[in-house]
């Protein structure tokens, strides 16, 4: 198994916020969005907010590879129809690369 953490900023906006929070819901998802990310192998995926900052835990198979799933979405119309709509209430990091949303972040401790 493997652990990605990653971070995203939405726009601040109470009523946005709200609306994104909706589309999270157990069952609001596009079709087709929880099938994709389970094919990709993706095994465990929890997204916290607090303010207008996200931190999403995901937890993969140990052949998981964020470049073949990036590849992918590419060409899935499903995904790209999500994208599109989620752009509406994110806003990149202000560290981010052009184009990108969720960043990986760096594990700087851990209790053993």
């Amino acid at each position: 198994m493997k652990r990605f953490c990653l971070a995203l900023d939405l726009v601040d906006d109470p009523a946005l916020i709200a609306e994104y929070e909706q589309w999270h819901q157990r069952g609001a998802q596009l079709p087709g969005i929880p099938e994709s990310i389970r094919e990709a192998g993706i095994t465990q995926m929890e997204i916290y907010r607090t303010g207008n900052r996200l931190f999403m835990i995901m937890e993969t198979t140990d052949d998981f590879d964020p470049a073949k799933k990036a590849t992918a979405d590419a060409a899935n119309p499903a995904v790209q129809e999500w994208e599109q709509l989620m752009w509406k209430f994110q806003q990149p990091l202000p560290w981010a690369a052009p184009g990108e949303k969720w960043v990986l972040m760096k594990q700087i401790f851990q209790l053993n």
